[in-house]
């Protein structure tokens, strides 16, 4: 299915005590380019997040922005430092002894004193995070390949319509083509009456002088060459594969061959049709930028 460049796709998930939110969003580029924002202290996925996106993307400007939030406290570690906390009661009841003062030491005042606990970060299940990351990377990127999808197959539609509009155009030219030398020979042949004056005219001289113009004003090859290309342009609009490289190549030849057809036109009928075809075809190569 062809597919567009431009896409987005979001999932988010929590898994194991932490909200991941993963979002994909890409636009059109000749290559596929890659860039991330992954929070620093995951920044040991980001390698592995391109990896994944590499497998369903081939081109496009592809940005992933993932954010990981841990809930429950899961990604804490609180210790009581007994140490410090014996020391603290030691020395306050060593100066009530010596002052002579009440010891009202309790567990709530005493948890207010500096340096009692310890808050640690527990170290990261590398695997695990990247087990859960990967899974919801995986769902942002299936959203973000169908819009692309979706959007391809519009774009597949347009240019199909504006190919078969640049088909009825070449047949337009092939019927021109034959008019435009019956024209040039009754010119001719008017010109010559009027500069013989009534006398005998070459009839054969005519006929030698209208096939030598018609050689040299002859479409045939390129409307021939014009159709096989759009033929292969419409095959490859319903291939499978990453196309759009080989679409911009065929629009290639498809100018070249219409550019050739206006330098041959010798009537203005035909060059209208010319202009057209290019204005249509500049139409279709804007359009297949975008196509993977």
């Amino acid at each position: 299915m062809l597919r567009s460049m431009t896409g987005y796709g979001r999932a988010q998930q929590i898994l194991n005590g932490r909200d991941i939110l993963v979002e994909i969003r890409s636009v059109n580029h000749r290559y596929y380019e890659y860039s991330s924002r992954v929070p620093r202290t995951y920044s040991y996925i980001d390698e592995k997040l391109k990896a994944l996106l590499k497998t369903g993307i081939s081109r496009g400007k592809v940005e992933i922005s993932v954010t990981i939030n841990n809930i429950e406290g899961k990604d804490t570690e609180i210790a009581v430092n007994k140490g410090a906390a014996q020391g603290y009661v030691d020395a306050l009841r060593s100066i009530a002894d010596e002052l002579g003062v009440e010891d009202d030491i309790t567990l709530s005042k005493l948890m207010k004193l500096p340096d009692i606990f310890n808050i640690q970060k527990t170290p990261d299940d590398e695997e695990q995070v990247w087990e859960d990351v990967s899974a919801v990377a995986s769902e942002a990127i299936r959203r973000f390949v169908e819009m692309r999808q979706v959007e391809g197959e519009r774009l597949k539609a347009d240019v199909t319509e504006k190919a078969e509009g640049i088909l009825a155009m070449v047949s337009k030219v092939e019927e021109l083509s034959p008019k435009t030398v019956e024209n040039y020979r009754n010119r001719l042949y008017k010109k010559l009456s009027e500069v013989l004056e009534g006398k005998d005219i070459d009839d054969q001289r005519v006929v030698t002088e209208a096939a030598v113009f018609a050689e040299k004003i002859a479409v045939d090859e390129e409307t021939v060459r014009l159709r096989s290309h759009i033929a292969q342009l419409e095959t490859m609009l319903a291939s499978d594969e990453a196309v759009g490289r080989k679409l911009d190549f065929i629009v290639q030849e498809m100018n070249r061959e219409v550019n050739t057809i206006g330098s041959k036109a010798q009537d203005l009928n035909v060059t209208k049709v010319v202009v057209d075809m290019k204005a249509e075809i500049e139409k279709i190569r804007e359009q297949i930028q975008n196509i993977e």
